[in-house]
């Protein structure tokens, strides 16, 4: 089992659209597949068609109020979430206690997912405690990044956040990086793009997601981009990511 943070502190880059398409696809692969939202706004939960938090969630976890055992929803064949719950957003204000407070995450993960392929976490477009938690559970980090300026620019404070934790940590995480609302016609995704291609050579997934219309639908109805539109290029798009996260297919420099 290896766990895969889906992270931006920029928002708006498709984080959880990512998460929600990219864990589907996979469970239609054949995976076991457990997605956390380790958001307080509790759009993974939504976007999956899961409306009611008062059942609780990570939150709950993390405060030791109940196990993340019991916490578990069956979504999607191979596919269970844990939702935010309503109590996550007082994570960051939390106090001294017997257990540090960046390790509640990976404490509760740790031996509770045996059976799984892979638990993805979708963060919160922030820093704090509950980044913190989520980068020291993980294995493995996925950077979902547009076709825009100011996304780049964030994208070199991430990576400065990301380097400080490996020091730490004593760790070094596989990151890669998804592009993700991406408009062929607009140059400055291109120029983007071309950049993202020749200082991050071998970290980009090789499929682009491409910006539709149908992947702002999907959340409204609590579908997945296969049960809303199955045969469009967006299904294609991420089934083929999906293939490409666990075949290790990326770009190189500025050949596709």
């Amino acid at each position: 089992m290896r766990v895969v943070t889906v992270i931006n502190q920029k928002g708006g880059v498709g984080k959880t659209t990512t998460t929600v398409n990219l864990c589907h696809a996979l469970a239609q692969l054949g995976k076991k597949i457990t997605a956390i939202d380790l958001d307080p706004q509790g759009h993974l939960a939504i976007s999956f068609g899961v409306h009611s938090q008062h059942q609780g969630g990570i939150g709950e976890v993390l405060l030791k109020e109940k196990t993340i055992k019991q916490q578990i929803v069956n979504v999607r064949n191979n596919l269970q979430l844990i939702t935010a719950g309503s109590r996550l957003k007082d994570i960051e204000q939390l106090t001294g206690n017997d257990t540090p407070r960046g390790v509640l995450l990976k404490n509760a993960i740790k031996g509770s997912f045996d059976d799984q392929d892979f638990v993805f976490i979708d963060c919160p477009p922030s820093s704090g405690l509950l980044i913190a938690n989520a980068l020291i559970a993980t294995d493995d980090i996925l950077i979902p990044m547009t076709g825009d300026f100011l996304s780049l620019q964030g994208l070199s404070h991430l990576m400065a956040t990301v380097k400080r934790f490996e020091k730490s940590l004593k760790k070094e995480y596989k990151s890669l990086l998804v592009i993700s609302r991406f408009a062929q016609t607009r140059r400055i995704s291109t120029q983007v793009l071309t950049s993202l291609r020749s200082y991050f050579p071998g970290k980009i997934l090789a499929t682009i997601i491409r910006e539709a219309a149908v992947l702002a639908e999907c959340p409204s109805f609590g579908k997945t981009i296969f049960e809303y539109s199955p045969k469009s290029r967006s299904a294609s798009d991420f089934l083929s990511l999906a293939n490409d996260f666990l075949e290790g297919r990326v770009m190189y420099g500025n050949e596709r």
